[in-house]
Parts: C-alpha cells; structure tokens; sequence
C-alpha cells in the first residue's frame, strides 16, 4: 500500500497525529520487534493525547479566564481560616457530577478570584466546559441580549457551561449594574441552572447584605434558596493576601 494512499486515508479520517508519526514509529516497532498490537496502540495513545492537549487548550481558552492561577501558586498559610482540606476535596471535582454549588465567601484580596479561577482550570482539566464571567459583566451583557432581543440565545449558551463562574458579586464599584431588571436576570440565570449544572460565586458580602444589592429581599432569598441547596461555603476570611503580597515583594527588592 503507497504512502501517499496512507496519508490521503488518514486526511479523510482527521488524524493528523497519527499521519506525522507512523512512519517514525513503524521504524522504531521494526528495530525493537514490537507486535503489530504494541504499534497500533502507540499510534492511537500518540494521537488521543494530543486530541487531549488541544481539547484542554480549547476549554481553557473559552473559559475566558482573566489570568491562570492554579492551586500550586495558592499559599494556604497566608489565610489559616480558609478550609484547605475542602479546596483540596473540591478540587478533585466531584461537586460537578452531583451539580453542587460553591460559594467563596471574604474581604477583598483573600484569594477567593485566585481559588475560582484555580477550580475552573481543574473543571477543564477534568474535561468540563467552564466560563468565567465578572457578575456584573455579565449582567451587562444580559440586559444588551435583552435590548437586543437576544436573550433566550444567551440564556441558552450559557446553560452549555458545565461550571459558570460569577467573580466579585457586590462589588461596590459595580452596584450600578444591579438594576432590578438586572438582577432579576441574574435570578434566571442562577435558577435555570439549579440542580442542572454548577455554578461557582465569589463575594466580599456576608448574605444578609445580598438584599441591598438585589433591592429586593424576597428575590434575595429564592436567590439564596437555590444557591445554598446542595452548596459548599467556603470562608476565607484574613487580612488581604495580595496586601502581604505587596509588602513581601517590596521588602525582598529592598533586600537585594
């Protein structure tokens, strides 16, 4: 069988792994006397980790993360009233299957973005689809979806996120965004996904102010109803990780 038929097979069949290496691998199964078998099965394990690979760089790509924080870069130490035993749980994944909710409740600068962020790259790594958004953000764009007569496309792509990440809800600096219209799309948003998929929110307020930023406390509390069933809270309370950070970082400077 000619090599130009072998390649024009595997363009057909989108294996373009498979079509780089076989030549080379077919030399190196000759040399070692490997079976038939053992060649098949490195061609194929050669061409789904690369499938792997790109998969994973798709996901984290369309996650639309700020920056890449993982969990290694995390210093624990630096917040001892976080629960470091459940981050590490929570890491593993198994939240998503059960679609089970997680809320990281803290001041400013604690590292709740930084543990979001980490969990969403995990989410991708363990083959979920994930997107992050900035809360108001994203209600920014649901009220432009709705002047658009957009909405019901938006809604609906967003229920394609296994894992949808709200950062920093009750932002001081963001509370024009929560309009009572925008708030209630929010609600839709956060209800739509209730015991379907998962949804992750960082926030600086403990939950008894949520209703001074949604306007309305019998809508912050069917918000709350549907977040905290089946639902982690995680506390990371301290003084600000990225305040120690700073001071750290100048000091080393001036040590040198």
């Amino acid at each position: 069988m000619s090599k130009t038929l072998i390649n024009d097979y595997l363009k057909r069949l989108r294996l373009p792994t498979i079509a780089k290496c076989y030549e080379r691998l077919a030399d190196e199964a000759l040399k070692n006397q490997a079976s038939f078998y053992d060649y098949l099965c490195c061609l194929l394990e050669q061409e789904a980790e690369v499938r792997d690979a790109n998969n994973r760089k798709r996901r984290l790509s369309e996650a639309k993360f700020p920056t890449l924080k993982t969990l290694d870069s995390f210093n624990f130490e630096e917040i001892p009233a976080l629960d470091k035993k459940l981050v590490l749980k929570l890491a593993k994944g198994q939240y998503l299957p059960e679609r089970e909710n997680i809320i990281f409740i803290g001041g400013q600068g604690t590292g709740k973005t930084h543990l979001g962020i980490a969990l969403g790259i995990q989410a991708c790594h363990q083959g979920q689809r994930v997107r992050f958004f900035s809360t108001a953000d994203l209600i920014h764009q649901l009220l432009e979806a709705r002047d658009e007569k957009q909405l019901l496309k938006q809604q609906e792509q967003l229920l394609r996120y296994d894992l949808l990440i709200l950062d920093e809800l009750g932002m001081l600096d963001s509370n024009m965004n929560y309009t009572p219209e925008g708030s209630a799309l929010l609600f839709q948003v956060i209800s739509a996904r209730y015991e379907r998929l998962s949804t992750l929110i960082t926030t600086n307020l403990d939950f008894e102010e949520w209703s001074g930023i949604f306007g309305s406390k019998k809508l912050t509390a069917a918000l709350l109803d549907r977040l905290t069933h089946r639902c982690h809270i995680v506390e990371a309370n301290g003084e600000s990780y990225r305040f120690k950070e700073s001071v750290r970082r100048k000091k080393n400077s001036k040590d040198k």
